[in-house]
């Protein structure tokens, strides 16, 4: 008998388990900025439900219409995608203070203008909104971006601060990645 293998990503971060660790509410509005493939999208989306809306932001068309494919074969009609440039002031096209959540997974370490990504989560946050922002570790570089491309914990958590936001508790997402809660 044939078993089918969990994609690698599955095998070392898991998105529901770190979601399970968060005060997400049902109803909730937010954003995932670099949402890639929906990895984190979706699950965020079923987690807030129907009565919440979740924006699945990124840069490239093609990986918007993988959500979008995604999305209506999980019967979850919550999830609008947007084709953005989050590097650019204002750059997700979102109003500010309307969210409850930003999703930031593994987005930091590909950009070079990280503090603008920051700066435009902590603006399109409501007062006492959060991020989750997760980022690779740098505790084993077997798999992943090169370790120069890594951000390290504090030096983010140092980023975040300087854009206004307040950390909060520190989430265990697995042995490759740390991820942490920044509130508005």
């Amino acid at each position: 008998m044939e078993t089918k293998s969990a994609p690698v990503e599955n095998q070392f971060l898991d998105p529901e388990k770190i979601i399970a660790q968060l005060d997400v509410e049902s109803g909730s509005v937010a954003a995932d900025f670099g949402c890639a493939s929906g990895y984190f999208s979706l699950p965020f989306a079923k987690t807030i439900g129907n009565d919440g809306k979740l924006m699945a932001l990124d840069i490239l068309p093609h990986v918007l219409e993988t959500v979008e494919s995604r999305s209506k074969s999980m019967g979850l009609s919550n999830v609008e995608t947007k084709r953005v440039n989050l590097e650019k002031n204002e750059g997700s096209g979102l109003s500010s203070d309307s969210l409850d959540w930003v999703i930031m997974k593994g987005v930091l370490f590909q950009n070079k203008d990280k503090e603008t990504i920051l700066k435009e989560a902590y603006r399109v946050l409501k007062k006492g909104g959060k991020a989750i922002v997760v980022e690779w570790g740098d505790k084993d570089f077997s798999i992943g971006p090169h370790h120069s491309l890594r951000i390290p914990k504090d030096a983010l958590k140092g980023l975040a601060e300087k854009q206004g936001f307040s950390i909060g508790k520190e989430v265990d997402a697995g042995n490759f990645h740390y991820a942490f809660v920044a509130e508005k």
